[in-house]
C-alpha cells in the first residue's frame, strides 16, 4: 500500500472510499489528479477488473496523464480501463453499436467547420439572408438543442421555442436543424454534439444496450463533474443506475463553462441523486502561497451559490498581490511587460514562468505589442490547432473520403484539389442528381455515366483513385498508407512545388503530420495500427494535444478559459474593469455574475508564487476611447493582501485601502479631465438617448465640421473637428446631453440630419 503513504488524511479517505457513490471536492491545486490516479489504482489491487472501470475527464491531456501515471503503479493492466473524454469514451461505444441507429461503423465525426459548411449549403439551397440566419448562430442553436436531447422533430413542435424563433424572424431554423440531421446521416457522419446525443438516444432506445453497459461498467469516475451539461448528466446517471458505484470529482468554484451548456446544478445537487452519498473534501492547497489563497477565499466567498469549503495552503504567505493602475489599455500592456521584465531579471527566472491572462481575445493586442517593442518571445494560446490548418485538413479529408466515401464534406473538399479539371459547377451537378435519385454523390461519380449527361473527363480516374487507396489501406499500416495517399492524391507534390515561406510551412506541416503517425505506428502499446484506428483518435484531438512549441520558453498569453488546469509561477491578469471583467452579458443576472466571479477565481489560482492585478482608466472600444472603472472584484478582495502600485501618475497619495485609493483616484480624475473650455456635462445616470423614428446610419464618407449627426447613444450633436486619413478619420462631436466625444467614423453609427 505504498502509494498511499504520500497522502494527507482526507486525501486518503477519498481513495480508499471505493464502494457506493462518492463526490470528492477538490479546491484549486489540491492535487486532484493524483487522488483520481491513486484511486483507480486501488480499485486494480483491491480485485477490481480494469475492464469494468470507466473514468471520464474532459480533455485528451488529462486522460493522457491519468493513465500514464496508472501504468506506472499497476503495469499494462492500466491499458484495459475505459478511460478519455467524453466524446472518445462514447465515440468508442457508438462505433461497437452504430449499425442499431443506422450508422456505419467507420462514421466520420464532423468538427465545427465541417458542421457550418454542411449549414451554408443548406443555407443555400432554401436561399435564406445568411446574414439572419448565420452559419455561427445557427449552428450554436441546433448545438444547444442538441445538448438539452431536444431532437428535430421536438424542436419543430415546441410551441416556446418556435414563438422564439418566429419572434427573431428566423422561423426556418426548425426545418435547418431538420435537412442538417439528414444531411449528416446521409454522409454517414455525426457532429461533436451527436456523440451525446445519440449515446443517449441508444441507451434511451436500447434496454437491452444500456443493460450491457450498466454490468460492464460497475466503477464510473467523472473529473471536472462541475462541467458537466444535461446530456452527460443522463448518461452517467443511467449507466451508474445499477451498481451506483459512482464517484465525481470536482469543484463548484471553478464552474466556468455554462455558455457551452455546463450546468453547475449537476454538482451542487449530487447529493439528491445519492442521498447516502459520501463526501470528501480536499481543501489543502499545494500550489500557491497563502496570500494568493487568500485572496481568491475572499473573492468566492461572496458567491451565495456554492458548496462550503476551507480553502487554505501551508506554503510561505508569499508577495502580497500587485494591483497596478494605468490611464489606458496600451499603457497596461507596457506596464505588465516592464513588470515582466524587472521580475525575470531580478529573480532569475525563465520566460515560460510567466503568463498573462485576460477576459477576452481582443485584450491580446495591447499586450502583444507592448512585449514586441520590448523583443519579449510570447505565444498566444487557444488558437488555430494544427489539426485546423488547411493543408491538414485536406490531407485528413483525403483518409476521411477513403474510409467512408459517403462523407460529402470531405468529397468536396479534395474532389478539385490539387485541380483535376472538376470544377464547382460539376461539384454542384453531382450533388443535385444525388437528390433528385435519393443517392450519396459518391454513387453518382462511380456510375457518373448512369446519373451525370456531362461528366468531367477526370471524372472515373479521380473514383480509380480513391478506390485504390481503400484496397491499399485494409494491408498497410497508419504511415504506409498515409505516405501513400499523401503522394499519389497529388497533394504532397503540390506542395513542394510551392517555394514560397507560406508553401514550404504548409509542406513541413504535412511531413510532421506523417512524423506523428510514424509514431503511431510504432508504438508497442497498440494491436490495431491501421490508419482508420489513427483517424478515430485525431478526429476528437483538441489543441493541446498536437503542440510542438509546448516546451518552447516563451510567455503564455491566454483568455482564463484557455488557462483552467495549468499553472504558473507568476500571473498577471488584465483588464480588471466593469463591463470587461465582469463581463457586461453577466449583470443581468446573480447566476451570470456569479460564473464571472469563479472565472476570476481559476485566473487567481492559476498563480504559485506572485499574482498581479491591472486595469486601465480608459479603453478604445469599437474606435471610441471610453471611461473605464475599476471592477468591483477588486472592491471584494481583502485589503490586507494588496499592494497597490498607483505610480502611473506623477502625484502620489499615502497608502490608502483600494476604496479609498480609488475615491481619492477618482476626485483627482476629474481635475485632470477637465477640459480648458467648459462643456455640459450630465451625470452617468441620466436618462439614455432613444433613436429618432426610422434611426438609420448615414454614409459618413463626406462628413463636414458644422454638420448635425444623431448617435443612436450620445445623441444630437455637432460636428466640431475632422483629423486623420480614410479609413481613419476620427470626428471630434459635441453632443448636448454628454459633451465632447471623439469616435472613430468607419465604426461610429451616426445620421446626418443636415449640412
Amino acid at each position: 500500500m505504498d502509494y498511499l503513504e504520500g497522502l494527507n488524511p482526507e486525501q486518503k479517505a477519498a481513495v480508499q472510499q471505493i464502494k457506493g457513490p462518492v463526490m470528492i471536492i477538490a479546491g484549486a491545486g489540491s492535487g486532484k489528479t493524483r487522488v483520481i490516479t491513486y484511486r483507480v489504482t486501488h480499485l486494480i489491487r483491491n480485485g477490481v477488473d480494469p475492464f469494468n472501470i470507466l473514468v471520464l475527464t474532459f480533455t485528451n491531456k488529462a486522460a493522457r496523464e491519468m493513465r500514464e501515471r496508472i501504468m506506472h503503479l499497476v503495469g499494462t493492466e492500466a491499458k484495459n480501463i475505459w478511460m478519455g473524454t467524453f466524446h472518445s469514451v462514447f465515440a468508442k461505444l457508438l462505433r461497437v453499436e452504430a449499425d442499431k441507429l443506422g450508422y456505419p461503423n467507420n462514421f466520420t465525426i464532423y468538427d465545427t467547420d465541417d458542421s457550418k459548411s454542411v449549414l451554408r449549403a443548406i443555407l443555400k439551397e432554401m436561399n435564406l439572408d445568411d446574414k439572419l440566419y448565420q452559419a455561427n448562430f445557427v449552428h450554436n442553436r441546433i448545438s444547444a438543442a442538441k445538448n438539452n436531447l431536444i431532437s428535430w422533430q421536438e424542436y419543430q413542435q415546441n410551441d416556446q421555442i418556435q414563438a422564439d424563433d418566429h419572434s427573431t424572424g428566423r422561423g426556418h431554423l426548425g426545418k435547418i436543424y431538420e435537412m442538417y440531421v439528414n444531411r449528416c446521416y446521409r454522409a454517414g457522419a455525426m457532429d461533436f454534439d451527436d456523440l451525446l446525443f445519440k449515446t443517449n438516444e441508444l441507451l434511451k432506445t436500447y434496454p437491452e444496450v444500456l443493460n450491457k453497459y450498466q454490468h460492464k461498467f460497475k466503477f464510473l469516475m467523472v473529473d471536472e463533474y462541475q462541467d458537466t451539461n444535461f446530456s452527460q448528466y443522463l448518461i452517467v446517471k443511467k449507466l451508474a443506475a445499477v451498481n451506483e458505484n459512482i464517484c465525481v470529482v470536482g469543484d463548484d468554484a471553478q464552474s466556468i463553462y455554462a455558455f457551452r451548456g455546463a450546468n453547475i446544478q449537476n454538482i451542487l445537487n449530487f447529493e439528491k441523486d445519492y442521498p447516502d452519498l459520501k463526501i470528501f473534501k480536499l481543501e489543502q492547497n499545494y500550489r500557491s502561497t497563502q496570500n494568493i489563497v487568500n485572496v481568491a477565499n475572499s473573492i468566492i466567498a461572496n458567491n451565495k451559490e456554492q458548496l462550503k469549503k476551507n480553502v487554505f495552503s501551508e506554503k510561505e504567505s508569499g508577495d502580497k498581490i500587485k494591483v497596478m493602475r494605468a490611464f489606458s489599455d496600451n499603457e497596461e500592456g507596457k506596464l505588465v511587460a516592464e513588470d515582466i521584465m524587472h521580475q525575470r531579471t531580478t529573480k532569475g527566472l525563465k520566460w515560460h514562468d510567466f503568463a498573462i491572462l485576460y477576459r477576452t481575445n481582443a485584450q491580446s493586442r495591447s499586450m502583444e505589442e507592448a512585449l514586441r517593442k520590448l523583443g519579449m518571445p510570447y505565444k498566444i494560446y487557444g488558437g488555430l490547432s494544427f489539426y485546423q490548418r488547411k493543408e491538414i485538413k485536406d490531407l485528413i479529408a483525403y483518409f476521411r473520403l477513403t474510409f467512408n466515401p459517403n462523407d460529402e464534406e470531405a468529397l468536396k473538399r479534395v474532389i478539385n484539389y490539387p485541380k483535376r479539371g472538376i470544377g464547382d459547377t460539376s461539384v454542384d451537378n453531382i450533388i443535385v442528381s444525388a437528390d433528385q435519385h435519393g443517392i450519396t454523390p459518391w454513387e453518382v461519380i462511380i456510375n457518373s455515366a448512369k446519373y451525370l449527361n456531362r461528366a468531367p473527363a477526370s471524372l472515373p480516374a479521380f473514383a480509380t483513385m480513391i478506390q485504390s487507396f481503400q484496397v491499399l489501406t485494409k494491408t498497410q499500416n497508419a504511415y504506409e498508407a498515409a505516405l501513400y495517399i499523401a503522394q499519389h492524391s497529388g497533394l504532397l507534390r503540390d506542395l513542394y512545388e510551392d517555394k514560397s515561406v507560406e508553401g514550404l510551412n504548409r509542406y513541413e506541416n504535412i511531413q510532421e503530420l506523417l512524423n506523428g503517425i510514424k509514431e503511431f505506428s510504432e508504438r508497442e502499446d497498440l494491436e490495431e495500427k491501421g490508419l482508420d484506428v489513427f483517424m478515430q483518435d485525431v478526429a476528437l484531438l483538441t489543441n493541446d494535444d498536437n503542440d510542438k512549441d509546448k516546451d518552447a520558453d516563451t510567455i503564455s498569453l491566454m483568455t482564463i478559459h484557455s488557462s483552467k488546469g495549468l499553472e504558473f509561477p507568476q500571473v498577471h491578469v488584465v483588464g480588471l474593469e466593469e463591463n470587461l471583467f465582469p463581463s457586461q452579458m453577466s449583470l443581468n443576472s446573480r447566476s451570470d455574475l456569479e460564473e464571472e466571479r469563479r472565472l476570476f477565481y481559476v485566473a487567481i489560482t492559476r498563480a504559485e508564487s506572485k499574482l498581479t492585478l491591472s486595469y486601465a482608466t480608459s479603453r478604445f472600444k469599437f474606435g471610441t476611447l471610453i471611461s473605464c472603472e475599476p471592477s468591483r472584484f477588486l472592491d471584494e478582495i481583502d485589503a490586507q493582501y494588496l499592494e497597490l502600485d498607483f505610480t502611473a501618475r506623477p502625484e502620489s497619495t499615502q497608502k490608502l485601502s483600494f476604496n479609498d485609493e480609488r475615491n481619492a483616484w477618482t476626485k483627482r480624475e476629474d481635475t485632470f479631465s477637465k477640459p480648458k473650455t467648459p462643456v455640459k456635462t450630465t451625470s452617468i445616470l441620466a436618462k439614455a438617448h432613444v433613436p429618432s423614428p426610422g434611426f438609420k446610419p448615414s454614409d459618413t464618407s463626406n462628413l463636414q465640421v458644422g454638420m448635425e449627426v444623431e448617435h443612436e447613444r450620445f445623441g444630437f450633436g455637432k460636428v466640431i473637428s475632422l483629423e486623420g486619413n480614410k479609413p481613419d478619420i476620427k470626428a471630434t462631436i459635441f453632443f448636448k446631453e454628454i459633451g465632447q466625444k471623439q469616435l472613430l467614423l468607419k465604426f461610429a453609427k451616426l445620421n446626418i440630419i443636415n449640412s
